[in-house]
């Protein structure tokens, strides 16, 4: 089971516990996203990757862009939409 570093999930998604991994890289064209020490996924039905990782950063990979990631507040959800 994965270390939950403050995670809170509002969503009502849910997520999968990727822990055992080092890192994670998404590829797009000329560019690469890596996320170190990923903890959480979700994948929707749209393709779009919600992770949420041991430092506590929540990243969106949808199929649109190339990379959104976010911190929140202590106490507030990582996912709540």
């Amino acid at each position: 089971m994965a270390i939950d570093a403050g995670f809170i999930n509002k969503s009502g998604l849910e997520f999968k516990d990727i822990s055992s991994e080092v890192s994670r890289s998404y590829h797009f064209s000329a560019q690469i996203v890596t996320i170190a020490d990923p903890l959480w996924l979700h994948v929707s039905d749209s393709g779009g990757h919600r992770i949420f990782d041991a430092s506590g950063i929540s990243h969106y990979i949808p199929s649109g862009w190339v990379h959104l990631e976010w911190t929140v507040k202590p106490g507030s959800p990582n996912f709540d939409f």
